[in-house]
């Protein structure tokens, strides 16, 4: 279908702010420029708290949210987009609110570190341990540990899927779900979404040609599993999934082939093509009422999984 109206005036807007884009600029000054936009406040929650938890290398912070009502919750470990080289607490707050309250489950947003100076494995192996930490603390936090998930928007969405390969790989946490908003799965630029949307719809195939060399330290890592998940060979047991893509997103074609590779390996995945859409709506509680779908549809999945454990 045609682009939305309304994420055709959001790309105006950015247009009109004649920011230069992240691939020209320094890792800095993107992530400085990123931080003009204002973030989405999102709903209440119950409770809203930082606290430090365990990383690959040392210490990381999480921003945890409570729903209101009688743990314990089930919790989703969050992990924010921006190509592992934008994005903090502060700019996925107002989307983990939101599925906090939808889904009333608790959510663990992590703060990993970022590229170029943390290169991959770094990122993912902070995901990771932090994702373990949130198991073995679950009761602390009013939360259950045996309905822990993963999940994330954009190279967050990566983060999820590797997340769920490492924890079958090596045999703790129990993750129950994984929720991969437009994620990230290859390092491959050639599909046919980004022929076709490559250029004018926000995110670029330049700046993910940019985000990948911040990310990797040489090309073999392209064909690891926790860097680019469709490479894993042995999917069968991994967590069931539900993955989400827009329209008009150059990663479309490789979350797509994500979620029919999961269901041809017994991976019970519900996959969505949001049309019309962007890159990044999702985030866009404010200005794209298909992102409050989004949300639903996700809270939606959520409660299906939780209460299939139960």
């Amino acid at each position: 279908m045609p682009l939305n109206n309304q994420a055709k005036s959001v790309l105006e807007q950015r247009a009109a702010a004649n920011l230069p884009a992240a691939d020209t600029i320094s890792p800095a000054q993107a992530r400085a420029n990123s931080r003009l936009r204002p973030p989405l406040m999102g709903p209440n929650v119950e409770k809203e708290e930082d606290k430090l938890v365990t990383g690959s290398d040392g210490k990381l912070t999480a921003r945890i949210f409570t729903p209101a009502g009688n743990g314990p919750f089930p919790v989703l470990v969050w992990f924010h987009g921006g190509g592992w080289v934008l994005g903090d607490l502060d700019r996925s707050d107002g989307v983990c609110r939101s599925m906090c309250a939808s889904a009333g489950c608790i959510v663990v947003s992590i703060d990993y570190r970022l590229a170029p100076e943390t290169k991959f494995p770094g990122p993912v192996e902070d995901c990771y341990e932090a994702t373990k930490w949130v198991y073995e603390n679950a009761l602390s936090l009013n939360g259950d540990p045996d309905n822990i998930m993963v999940g994330g928007d954009s190279a967050g969405g990566n983060l999820a899927a590797a997340v769920s390969i490492m924890a079958k790989d090596r045999k703790t946490p129990k993750i129950i779900f994984q929720v991969l908003v437009y994620p990230v799965i290859a390092k491959n630029f050639t599909t046919q979404s980004y022929k076709d949307n490559g250029e004018a719809y926000g995110l670029t195939e330049d700046t993910m040609v940019w985000f990948w060399d911040q990310y990797l330290k040489n090309e073999s890592d392209a064909d690891n599993p926790y860097a680019a998940p469709i490479k894993n060979k042995n999917p069968k047991g991994l967590p069931e999934a539900f993955l989400l893509t827009a329209e008009y997103d150059p990663l479309r074609d490789e979350g797509e082939a994500y979620a029919k590779f999961l269901n041809e390996n017994f991976v019970k995945t519900e996959y969505i093509c949001y049309e019309g859409m962007i890159h990044g709506f999702f985030g866009m509680l404010d200005d794209v009422d298909a992102s409050k779908q989004a949300i639903a549809d996700v809270a939606r999945a959520i409660k299906n999984a939780v209460s299939q454990k139960i």
